[in-house]
């Protein structure tokens, strides 16, 4: 963290002279209440934030990040305050935590342009995400934290990663007991047959599943084997979950260890540590003067910590709240990350109750970004969400909390706010299956397009693989139409760099196996190096192919080119050090920047992986590996949020990555009660077991031990309700985000025949729809479209 000067326009001899005119503190407070008379009410208790906690509970659309910046600039302003009133100079910054590099970028762009406007440095300020703030201070303290950054490499395993799957073969071979009961199950013969299926069955998916979940709902709550062995004392079952739990969590982390691996949790503990040093404790926190905390919805509990000690005055580590200079700003009602990330509202709601009961809690209510119908809509299916899960669910905690959102005020400053809606604004349809989704979904897009070319809309899915299916259906109509078709899941996720890489390599490995020519050809195909042909035919006959003879069928122009790429990667492999090779694929794939910069991240990370043993093969499984077993991280340069959201765009996303955009027109195909709510689907081949899984009935018993401080661990038909209610409150949640994207036109469907799962669409079967649209459809019967006529 570079260090503030607060001098910059104030020089510091000037301050220590006295000679400071008082006009200059006046013009600074005149240009702090102009940028504050242009905030909304919610927004102007968070710029008018100066010392202590301040909880910020936002309705979306409310203008979070806007009033974050304003604030912020407006906390930074009066430190020069400070130092103009008493000749001083103050070194000490605020800190701004962010859930994603792209929303840091975003805010930081916007505290800049604040600050800018009261004609302020545009220093003052860091903006961090969570995981960046953690891996900051460790860095500067490597002795304390234990972490060595250039002897240490990170990674995000999933369930297939190696290190996962030693620890499940190390634990079963240290507990046999154990194991031996896991396999009779609920019920046992002794069949061998089956002996050998569900060993199967608990090596690669059971044991790895649970084994992943656990690593990190622990990790991320602070949470170590050794406390996990001693929860699983309290807990009553026969197959002793969180025992097992504890035992593959210990084997992990000493492969970790062992072979100086970290992950993102890692980096959180590291920070931790080193703030546990006084004297390390006191040269961070006198670097910063507050903490502010954007999508505080999303943190957990040890990212609660960290940023609470920071933020407390002292020096001790004490994070009482009422020495907190902490603003935390969320929408309870947007988390939507819980039941697959670390991520607890809990924590978050907690803060904002505290804060309530000392009358420093801020509501933003008003939300200028939908039209009046589409609000009424949303705040409807919240409503009738809370009022069904009190009726049913009465002793579990509502979905959401109560908080309605509202117009903004007539005179209120944003450009637009709450539009007039287009045609109805909130349209409701129940075709027949989802071809006749298709149908009406792309004609709506085609018939808004024509109107005015330079809106933009999204589809928003509930999963990539619907998506998938979707961008295939609307490609070719709009393609006719001069519509750009931006899907997200297909173009945007940088997870493609290592596979392509992968290819050539394996190709360069193995130049005469047609099924490795095959990928490489496919690979080039799609990045447009050649001409599209007949693939198959040119791969059947590697060597052929390659390095014609002179009895050969004389080749095309196109099979030429795409011969003469082949043999220069061959080249290649035979003249370049092995370090330099990917790097030398990227730039033959014509990657752009970002995919560039990702490639250079993968190069680093797999020289690194095979130091002192560099060889073809040892890097083909290192890259293998990564590809098969982790999500890499690609590197983002650009705006993606501009991407996302271009003028005569449709863009295909995901509901959970439109969470804070928003598009002129959103439509929401595909919603059918398998998906939302849904429910959690047990595996034919994983029910010996019982009807639950190991996985989430072992997560539900860790959160209930951390919110009930340890009193009471549920046993395990308990705590698969808890897991079934958390995953139900979460879609519910989800569907609630995806409503609020849209500006002038929320466009709804449920078809009456879809498929059971989207792995295969053609399967369609008579479907539920949500209970949620199902709803909105009796309350809003006259945004019910009929389906069999398309809109005029």
């Amino acid at each position: 963290m570079s260090e503030d000067k607060f001098t910059d326009i104030y020089p510091q001899e000037i301050l220590g002279s006295g000679e400071i005119q008082p006009s200059s503190v006046t013009r600074l407070g005149e240009k702090i209440d102009e940028i504050r008379d242009q905030l909304r009410p919610g927004q102007k208790q968070m710029a008018d934030w100066k010392t202590g906690p301040l909880a910020v509970s936002a309705v979306p659309g409310a203008g979070k990040s806007t009033g974050m910046a304003a604030a912020a600039a407006i906390a930074i302003a009066r430190q020069y305050q400070r130092s103009i009133s008493t000749g001083k100079s103050y070194r000490r910054q605020l800190v701004v935590v962010t859930f994603t590099r792209s929303a840091a970028a975003n805010l930081k762009f916007k505290i800049r342009t604040k600050l800018k406007e009261l004609s302020l440095p545009q220093t003052g300020f860091v903006v961090y995400t969570l995981h960046g703030l953690a891996l900051n201070i460790a860095s500067r303290h490597p002795d304390l934290s234990g972490l060595q950054l250039e002897n240490v490499t990170l990674i995000t395993p999933n369930q297939s990663h190696r290190f996962i799957r030693i620890a499940v073969e190390k634990w079963i071979n240290n507990h046999p007991g154990i194991y031996r009961r896991l396999l009779e199950g609920q019920q046992f013969d002794g069949e061998e047959t089956e002996k050998l299926r569900r060993q199967s069955v608990l090596r690669t998916e059971v044991l790895p599943d649970l084994a992943y979940t656990v690593i990190h709902e622990a990790k991320s709550s602070g949470i170590l084997p050794e406390k996990l062995y001693q929860w699983s004392e309290k807990s009553k079952d026969p197959y002793q979950i969180l025992r097992v739990a504890a035992g593959l969590y210990e084997e992990y982390q000493k492969l970790m260890q062992l072979q100086d691996f970290i992950d993102y949790d890692d980096m959180i503990l590291a920070a931790l540590r080193v703030l546990e040093n006084d004297s390390a404790l006191r040269i961070e926190k006198n670097k910063i003067f507050a903490v502010f905390e954007d999508e505080a919805q999303d943190s957990s509990q040890l990212q609660t910590q960290l940023l609470e000690i920071l933020a407390s005055e002292g020096d001790g580590n004490n994070s009482d709240q009422s020495i907190l200079n902490l603003v935390r700003v969320g929408d309870p009602n947007q988390a939507i990350n819980s039941t697959f990330t670390p991520a607890d509202p809990i924590y978050f709601r907690d803060f904002c109750q505290k804060c309530d009961v000392d009358e420093r809690l801020a509501t933003m209510n008003q939300a200028g970004r939908s039209s009046r119908i589409i609000i009424d809509a949303a705040n409807f299916a919240l409503q009738w969400v809370n009022s069904q899960w009190s009726t049913t669910n009465s002793k579990k905690q509502t979905p959401f909390l109560e908080q309605k959102i509202a117009d903004v005020n007539f005179d209120d400053p944003q450009p637009d706010a709450n539009p007039a809606p287009v045609g109805k604004g909130l349209e409701l349809y129940s075709p027949r299956d989802i071809h006749q989704t298709v149908e009406l979904l792309s004609q709506r897009v085609v018939e808004l397009f024509k109107h005015n070319s330079q809106s933009c809309a999204a589809v928003l899915v509930r999963e990539n693989r619907q998506g998938r299916w979707l961008a295939e259906a609307l490609e070719p109509i709009c393609k006719e139409h001069n519509i750009k078709l931006y899907d997200v899941g297909e173009r945007e996720r940088r997870s493609h760099v290592p596979q392509e890489i992968l290819s050539l390599l394996q190709f360069c490995d193995r130049p005469h196996s047609p099924e490795k020519l095959k990928a490489t050809l496919d690979v080039l195909v799609q990045r447009q190096l050649i001409p599209t042909q007949d693939i198959n035919t040119l791969a059947s006959l590697p060597e052929e192919f390659l390095y014609p003879g002179p009895l050969a069928t004389p080749q095309t122009e196109t099979v030429q080119k795409a011969a003469h790429l082949c043999r220069s990667l061959l080249h290649a492999r035979l003249e370049l050090p092995l370090y330099q090779i990917i790097s030398f694929l990227a730039l033959t794939l014509n990657y752009d920047q970002a995919e560039l910069a990702t490639a250079d991240k993968l190069a680093e990370r797999v020289n690194l992986q095979i130091f002192g043993n560099n060889s073809r093969s040892t890097m083909l499984s290192a890259l293998s590996e990564i590809v098969n077993s982790e999500r890499f991280e690609p590197v983002d340069i650009d705006n993606l949020e501009e991407q996302y959201t271009k003028k005569g765009q449709l863009t295909i996303i995901t509901m959970h990555k439109a969470k804070g955009l928003d598009w002129d027109y959103v439509f929401l195909p595909f919603l059918h009660e398998n998906l939302i709510p849904g429910k959690f689907w047990i595996p034919p081949q994983c029910q010996f077991l019982g009807d639950f899984t190991l996985s989430e009935v072992a997560r539900a018993q860790i959160r209930a031990a951390l919110h009930h401080k340890e009193e009471n661990i549920p046993n395990i038909s308990q705590a698969w309700e808890d897991a079934k209610y958390l995953k139900m409150a979460e879609e519910y949640r989800l569907l609630y985000v995806a409503m609020t994207r849209a500006k002038k036109l929320l466009w709804m469907s449920a078809a009456q025949q879809a498929p059971f799962t989207w792995s295969k669409p053609h399967n369609l079967q008579a479907s539920a729809p949500c209970p949620v649209f199902a709803a909105l459809k009796r309350q809003f019967f006259e945004n019910v479209m009929n389906s069999s006529v398309l809109t005029g």
